[in-house]
């Protein structure tokens, strides 16, 4: 469908879409109510799997290789039923990558390209995995640098106007699926950061009444194709904190597995001004002033856990560690994070499944490889990953 045709049609359906008194450009009228406004989400299950980061790139030309129909069999295999696919917007883009991107083309869909999204999806149904599909980068906005948006997500009508449409867009080409096969993870880890060229500019969560319209307005984009499809918005601020605003909508939440970064983003140059000031990590014990133990964890976990008590899915979409930090401590860190969020019902996603956080070929110095199919797999973090199944 193109933008005009989405938005014709899209007025139409505004009686049975919008959200309260909330007017949303594009998509909603400022009169009606949706149905489903009290009738909030069923716990999420408990899923349990990897990010595979096949379309993670804004340029299908620095894309990693492919994930293979074998590769979703050793996931299954392995006891795994879930795989979330983050994906750049651009990468299913036709225009001109030598200049930044135009307001016009974020809505030029390459057709070949989806197909190959569509291709993975499939794939990961037919090995009976539940597929989570994320905008990482979304129409004006991206907690990644990398790639210059030409509008910011929060404040700017027209992005959100191409954010509902893409979303509009995947849930068309997957109206057929069910919520046991597919949910929709809106946008990866929101923050209001104003530069988005500059990921360690100051940022700070999105205010509430901004992330509700947003989210209200992608679901209703959403269901508009499917009212049984199944939506889920990450944690504000960087995916740390539950949504308040949310509850009561029936959309989940997806916190975070990456406290204290410290630990998981140890040396890491993306997350840190002076990787090499980075003091070695320790767990559990002092990390510069500070002292964490599996109880930093609890507490760390407590509002999510709260949320979970109010009847909202929880799911942690992401979670992990650079190959930067020693192994013993990333296991005794990664034991106790797991066992919390295991304990408390919680299924959760390793980011990722081949690379640098990963199950297969991590590129740490400090791990007794198992030769695996060609692969350097990590049968420690595997062996730990298999008991909260």
């Amino acid at each position: 469908m193109d933008r005009r045709k989405f938005l014709g049609q899209s007025s139409l359906a505004a009686g049975a879409l919008a959200v309260g008194s909330l007017a949303i450009p594009g998509l909603l009228n400022a009169n009606t109510e949706l149905p489903f406004t009290h009738q909030p989400l069923a716990p999420l299950p408990k899923w349990q799997g990897f990010n595979l980061l096949d379309f993670f790139i804004p340029d299908p030309a620095r894309s990693p290789a492919a994930t293979t129909q074998q590769q979703l069999t050793w996931i299954r295999d392995w006891g795994f039923n879930f795989i979330r696919i983050p994906i750049a917007y651009p990468w299913y883009l036709k225009f001109d990558r030598s200049r930044d991107i135009t307001p016009e083309e974020v809505y030029q869909v390459d057709e070949a390209r989806v197909q190959q999204i569509e291709t993975l999806v499939s794939m990961g149904n037919e090995q009976g995995l539940h597929v989570s599909l994320n905008l990482h980068r979304a129409p004006g906005y991206c907690i990644n640098a990398g790639f210059r948006e030409p509008y910011h997500l929060w404040t700017d009508a027209a992005a959100q106007e191409a954010f509902y449409y893409h979303w509009n867009f995947w849930a068309k080409r997957f109206r057929s699926k069910t919520p046991a096969q597919i949910s929709f993870d809106l946008v990866n880890e929101p923050s209001m950061r104003k530069d988005l060229n500059d990921q360690h500019s100051a940022s700070g969560p999105v205010p509430g009444e901004y992330y509700k319209k947003v989210a209200t307005g992608a679901l209703a984009a959403i269901r508009k194709e499917n009212p049984a499809h199944l939506v889920i918005a990450d944690g504000n601020n960087v995916g740390n904190d539950p949504i308040p605003e949310l509850i009561g909508t029936p959309i989940g939440q997806s916190c975070r597995g990456y406290y204290p970064h410290a630990i998981s983003h140890y040396k890491a140059p993306w997350a840190n001004k002076e990787p090499e000031k980075n003091p070695l990590p320790v767990w559990p014990g002092k990390i510069g002033d500070t002292e964490y133990s599996r109880a930093s964890l609890e507490k760390y976990y407590q509002p999510w856990l709260e949320l979970k008590k109010k009847g909202v899915g929880v799911h942690c979409g992401e979670c992990g560690c650079w190959n930067k930090t020693p192994h013993d401590v990333f296991l005794n860190w990664f034991g106790d994070l797991t066992g919390v969020l295991n304990d408390n019902g919680i299924g959760f996603a390793l980011w990722n499944f081949i690379g640098d956080f990963g199950l297969l070929n991590s590129g740490r110095a400090d791990v007794d490889y198992v030769d695996f199919h060609g692969y350097k797999l990590d049968h420690k973090l595997l062996d730990l990953l298999k008991k909260r199944q």
